[in-house]
């Protein structure tokens, strides 16, 4: 089983421009994402995909790999398919986060090893970890799982639904908290971006609904390793924090 580590990377983020490349503590986010994911010895070969020419500069400033894709991917799966394409040798592609500069290998690992399964052919992460506060925010993504531990739903909204309920909410349930991590098989990776949108994605703003809305399975991972991401310029101050 061979594993390609993607690394989508973007200059042009709506909430936060030129992301990959702020400085954290002497070097870029980009190069901390990366030397992160280097760590995995599960990981074959790990590219960042990028559509600018800074970010690409930086990568291979320190002796990193990285590939220019096209402009209008409209999400990550998308550039990372492109990229999959290129190294047909892999069996696994496992798209990693480019905002997450204190990536921890171990989550990785944990997510490639899901495939030693041959029914699995999406899976990704999620963690137990999980607050009221949590359960009533759209940002943070639930999920739903069955008996085989693949998701039945996301949600931003609570599911499953606990108004019914008495007692503590989060004794009664345990309820699951979507990480947004990513691994595919490479042909089924493929296979996803060939599929038309729907109008359920749309109306949570979650791209793998469509993947369940057309029949995929997604194996849902359970993680006790989290690190936090950047997605606005407020999010850099916890990630300094944790670097002392």
């Amino acid at each position: 089983m061979k594993v390609l580590g993607v690394i989508p990377a973007r200059f042009a983020s709506s909430r936060f421009p030129g992301k990959p490349l702020i400085e954290i503590k002497g070097k870029t986010m980009i190069r901390r994402v990366y030397e992160g994911a280097a760590q995995s010895s599960l990981i074959e070969h790990l590219v960042v995909a990028t559509d600018d020419q800074r970010i690409s500069d930086e990568v291979l400033s320190f002796k990193g790999n990285a590939v220019m894709t096209s402009e209008n991917h409209p999400s990550g799966t998308d550039r990372c398919a492109e990229v999959a394409v290129m190294y047909p040798e892999c069996d696994i592609v496992i798209n990693i986060q480019g905002d997450e500069p204190l990536v921890d290998f171990r989550q990785l690992d944990q997510l490639i090893a899901a495939f030693e399964d041959p029914r699995v052919n999406i899976a990704t992460l999620v963690s137990r970890s999980i607050t009221m506060e949590d359960l009533q925010n759209p940002n943070r993504i639930k999920v739903v799982a069955d008996c085989d531990r693949n998701a039945l739903y996301f949600s931003r909204s609570v599911v499953p639904n606990f108004h019914h309920t008495t007692g503590d909410v989060l004794e009664n349930y345990p309820f699951l908290r979507h990480i947004g991590l990513y691994a595919y098989r490479a042909n089924t990776l493929q296979e996803l971006t060939s599929l038309v949108p729907t109008a359920l994605e749309r109306t949570e703003s979650l791209e793998q609904l469509r993947w369940l809305f057309y029949g995929y399975k997604i194996r849902l991972v359970e993680t006790e390793i989290e690190t936090p991401n950047i997605d606005v310029p407020e999010d850099l101050q916890k990630v300094l924090e944790q670097l002392g």
